[in-house]
């Protein structure tokens, strides 16, 4: 990125300027996920958390979305690292994938090291990326921010909210969170650090907002211990819970449950099997026995078996939609069994975790939902649990994140309602200058989204995906017109259709679209037919007006001009 971009004077001048700090999110603001958080301050740059999202039925055949880093990565030598606040994807799964773009080092917390460590030795990158492991609680300092962590409470282990203190001001930073009074798994929360800092004073909170729309509290894993154990007694065949692979207090929950009806438990997924290592390897799950596995799961009673299954979102490729398509090689389920989605749905997830139980529901399995029974509690704040972080903190700034926009208004709305005088709902590439007692939007710096897409990365606005989406929804038609040096048809020209009709249709469509080429050929200037270009565009265009005539669709045409 160079000088002529209008924004780079302000954010040159907000960057160095000692008596403010810039903040800007290339991901997480109005949308749940890919979390990618910048702060500026003395010319240098901050990252908190790098995560990806994954893919929906709008974008068919990838599998993660990432934010696009290139404003960041094009001053990489001003930036300073990473600091992740816990282990969960959309918080640091873009790491290995954008690491070679940053090239910086990391700080984390030991299980979330613990997980980091595993994707980057997937990713050919353990020997390459720095990890400084820092203490719950620890206080350490990079380059112009002296950072501090808060221990909170959420649905994986050591969630932190960062404390940024800088010459400007002090920023909390919460990352995901809730208020669990007793969270069965790790700490509770810091409620003492919290109330200190609120009286040291903190100029902005940078606030997580998923359930801002939600009145009460979140509710404590204690109380969905109970509730499970009851639930699972109620069966007499196979138990099968889908749940997200990280809760880890979740899996020590099930486990209780399972033991209190002399059930063993067996994972089936290898993200479990990799949480159960890292949780293990940092002193969790130590009263847990050893989880069995899927190939174990299947000599023991169908009365005395509990399974934990990934699948809860309704992954195509995830263990319990094998298992549903009766493609799974050691497990199986059948009439009278039971699958509990202990969960919650995310967003854009409705209609494969819709598929997924109508496919269970087929093969004679009783389905169990939080709309059936208290299955489920959220890690993030509803509202009583935000009111209660604005008293605490009483920052003179909120900067909503980690929600779509309603989320987003509603958590401002709360702030306001909790006498913080300034509330800013922001998007993705909004810089935010603070400084002084305020905030405000100062300038905006281009964002984009990247997918994993085989061992690419592309842009899923770029032409690449936009061609694919094309021709998904419109087919695609080919055409290989030969001509002699003269310019004219040396052989009638070859047209292939693909996905746009079935092969009788395209049979009898065919001769229509080789006459429409021909004849925008042959229409040409004996001068132009020497040129490819122009020959190509020719075709080009009758080709569409005869597919948008016939079939009332605007397929991708692509033209091979071959010269003899």
């Amino acid at each position: 990125m160079n000088d002529d971009f209008p924004f780079q004077s302000s954010l040159r001048s907000g960057a160095e300027d000692p008596n403010s700090l810039l903040f800007v999110a290339l991901g997480g603001a109005n949308e749940i996920g890919m979390n990618l958080n910048l702060y500026g301050a003395a010319g240098q740059w901050l990252i908190i958390d790098c995560g990806v999202t994954f893919g929906d039925d709008s974008q068919p055949g990838l599998e993660v979305v990432m934010p696009d880093p290139a404003f960041i990565a094009e001053r990489r030598d001003c930036l300073l690292g990473i600091v992740a606040t816990h282990a969960h994807e959309d918080h640091i799964g873009a790491i290995p994938y954008l690491w070679t773009q940053l090239r910086c080092p990391v700080w984390a917390t030991p299980f979330t090291a613990s997980l980091l460590r595993a994707k980057l030795v997937e990713a050919g990158l353990a020997d390459q990326v720095r990890i400084n492991v820092v203490p719950m609680s620890g206080r350490f300092t990079i380059g112009p921010f002296d950072l501090e962590l808060v221990t909170l409470t959420h649905s994986i282990p050591e969630p932190n909210a960062v404390v940024l203190r800088t010459a400007a001001g002090t920023v909390l930073h919460t990352g995901d969170w809730k208020l669990d009074p007793d969270p069965l798994i790790g700490l509770p929360v810091d409620e003492a650090a919290l109330h200190h800092l609120g009286d040291e004073g903190v100029l902005a909170i940078i606030c997580d907002s998923t359930n801002a729309l939600r009145p009460g509290s979140s509710g404590s894993e204690a109380e969905l211990r109970g509730s499970l154990t009851e639930l699972i007694g109620r069966y007499d065949a196979r138990v099968a819970v889908a749940c997200f692979a990280s809760n880890v207090a979740r899996l020590e929950t099930i486990a209780h449950a399972a033991a209190a009806h002399g059930r063993d438990v067996a994972l089936v997924g290898r993200s479990l099997w990799r949480i159960d290592k890292a949780a293990r390897e940092n002193g969790y799950l130590s009263n847990v026995p050893r989880f069995l596995s899927e190939e174990e799961a299947g000599y023991v009673p169908r009365d005395r078996i509990l399974m934990i299954c990934t699948g809860s979102q309704g992954e195509p490729r995830s263990a319990l939609a094998r298992i549903a398509r009766d493609d799974h090689p050691h497990v199986e389920l059948e009439p009278g069994d039971t699958v509990i989605f202990s969960s919650r749905i995310i967003p854009g997830n409705e209609k494969a975790i819709s598929r997924l139980q109508n496919t269970l529901a087929r093969l004679g399995v009783e389905i169990v939902t939080e709309h059936d029974h208290f299955v489920h509690v959220s890690g993030h704040p509803a509202r009583d649990e935000l009111v209660r972080m604005y008293q605490m903190i009483r920052p003179r700034v909120a900067i909503p994140v980690h929600g779509e926009a309603q989320h987003l208004m509603a958590n401002a709305h709360i702030a306001r309602e909790c006498q913080v005088p300034y509330a800013l709902v922001i998007e993705n590439g909004d810089v935010v200058r603070l400084g002084g007692s305020s905030a405000a939007i100062v300038d905006e710096v281009p964002v984009g989204r990247l997918a994993s897409d085989g061992k690419a990365l592309l842009p899923l606005d770029g032409s690449a995906l936009k061609d694919r989406r094309r021709v998904m929804y419109n087919g695609s038609v080919v055409a290989t017109v030969v001509l002699n040096r003269q310019g004219g048809l040396a052989a009638p020209p070859a047209v292939t259709m693909i996905g746009l009709v079935e092969p009788d249709a395209a049979e009898e469509a065919v001769p229509h679209l080789r006459f429409a080429v021909e004849r925008a050929i042959n229409e040409l200037p004996p001068g132009a037919r020497r040129d490819d270009d122009v020959v190509s565009e020719a075709a080009q265009r009758a080709l569409r007006r005869v597919i948008n005539e016939r079939f009332g669709k605007r397929s991708l045409v692509e033209i091979q001009v071959v010269r003899i």
